[in-house]
């Protein structure tokens, strides 16, 4: 524990004990600190953890140093991990019950006037149909991860009053997230004309492409209007961004030259917005809305990005060495569809000659096989996992640089973030 936590923690202590404490604390800040904390804090629209920062320390300027100093120290989870046994918890589990509430209040959010218009837009929100619920899973580790230590003898209930609404906001971010993502694949069903999706039959195969663009809207439009309810103009830029990204990182892949086809930094930067930049953004979202600096919020954002782009990296991987349970023999929906990604990329770098035949590209099924046969002989799908790697090790990195904390929760939900990125590059489908 650093001393610049044990003294903001004994800023807090001695505020909150009364009988002047809070001018007890003052003479513990710097000048500098004190003045700059008087500035940031007396800003209108406060964030809820900014104001249950300021009830706990008792004093603007301790409140301000406390989460300044808090934020400079360096959290090593690896480190603690090893000084002490932990048991290894299910992340799914840890948040089951959460997942459960945002399952229910996600059905009753899509609910629409027309009957045909409802039925499409909770199609995957069904029981069954929920996919494993990644996105909103990670969103609520990150939440729990970034809590602020609170004294527990301020103002009786006030400070759980406090908590329970900021949690409840950042509730909001992941179902909001988890709307614009199911968005994103009835549109994306419709553009590949796909056939199944988690599983089940796709919602375009069933009711047609134009019903799964409009309900694509739809859970668009009622994202929008819960991203609105929450007040912060911030975490809507950042949502809106991540929207505007997805669409773009569709338009790249549809509309690439041969050049940018053949480009890794093109491919990883049409990955980064169809699949990092949404929980990228929706990770720093929650942050910001808990009240976090700039640094912390990157460190979440930095956690997102990384870990997204490992995501879709192994899932690159999958499409040509999944097996007949999990994804169909191998479904070779990429290449079919002529998108090149990082284990072909590779493979060209390995053997220039792929290049001709990728640029014939493969309405021919012998391209595919040539193609195939040269994906084997190189190191493709090797290179591409120990990129991944990196990513996740990247994420890993940003967790273990959150500030100190010995909030056994705080602890268990960065663990289980770390236990993420492993599920995230180990998987099989």
């Amino acid at each position: 524990m650093s001393w610049r936590w044990a003294l903001a923690r004994r800023v807090a202590t001695l505020a909150a004990t009364g009988g002047g404490g809070g001018a007890q604390a003052q003479r513990l800040l710097p000048t500098s600190s004190a003045a700059a904390g008087t500035g940031l804090l007396g800003q209108h629209h406060m964030p809820l953890a900014s104001q249950i920062r300021s009830k706990v320390v008792g004093c603007r300027g301790a409140a301000l140093v406390s989460s300044r100093w808090l934020h400079d120290a360096q959290y090593q989870v690896r480190q603690d991990g090893a000084s002490r046994p932990q048991e290894q918890q299910d992340p799914f589990e840890l948040v089951a019950d959460e997942l459960s509430l945002l399952a229910n209040r996600l059905r009753s959010m899509v609910a629409a006037e027309v009957p045909k218009l409802a039925s499409a837009a909770e199609y995957f929100f069904k029981v069954g149909a929920e996919g494993k619920r990644f996105r909103p899973t990670v969103l609520l580790l990150m939440a729990s991860a970034l809590k602020f230590p609170l004294s527990e003898s301020t103002e009786g209930g006030v400070l759980s009053i406090l908590a329970d609404k900021l949690r409840t906001r950042q509730q909001n971010i992941a179902e909001i997230t988890e709307m614009i993502h199911v968005a994103s694949l009835l549109h994306d069903d419709v553009l590949d004309d796909a056939d199944t999706r988690r599983g089940v039959s796709s919602l375009n195969l069933i009711m047609g492409n134009k019903l799964s663009v409009l309900a694509g809207d739809f859970l668009l439009s009622r994202a929008c209007v819960a991203l609105a309810a929450l007040g912060n103009t911030e975490v809507v830029s950042l949502m809106a961004t991540a929207v505007e990204h997805l669409v773009t990182g569709e338009t790249m892949q549809i509309s690439t030259s041969r050049e940018q086809r053949r480009s890794m930094e093109y491919y990883l930067q049409k990955t980064y917005y169809k699949t990092a930049s949404l929980i990228s953004n929706s990770c720093k979202a929650v942050a910001i809305l808990a009240g976090h600096t700039a640094e912390v919020s990157m460190l979440a954002c930095e956690y997102g990005r990384n870990l997204g782009l490992a995501f879709q990296l192994i899932d690159d991987v999958l499409d040509f060495t999944g097996t007949s349970a999990s994804l169909g023999k191998g479904s070779l929906s990429d290449i079919r569809h002529g998108i090149i990604t990082a284990p072909m990329l590779y493979a060209i770098e390995e053997f220039p000659q792929l290049q001709e035949v990728v640029d014939r590209g493969f309405d021919n099924p012998a391209n595919i096989e040539i193609a195939l046969d040269y994906l084997r002989k190189s190191r493709g799908i090797e290179r591409t996992k120990e990129l991944a790697r990196e990513h996740a090790d990247r994420a890993v990195k940003a967790i273990e640089s959150l500030p100190d904390s010995d909030d056994e929760d705080v602890l268990t939900s960065r663990r289980a973030l770390i236990d993420i990125t492993e599920r995230v590059i180990t998987r099989t489908k």
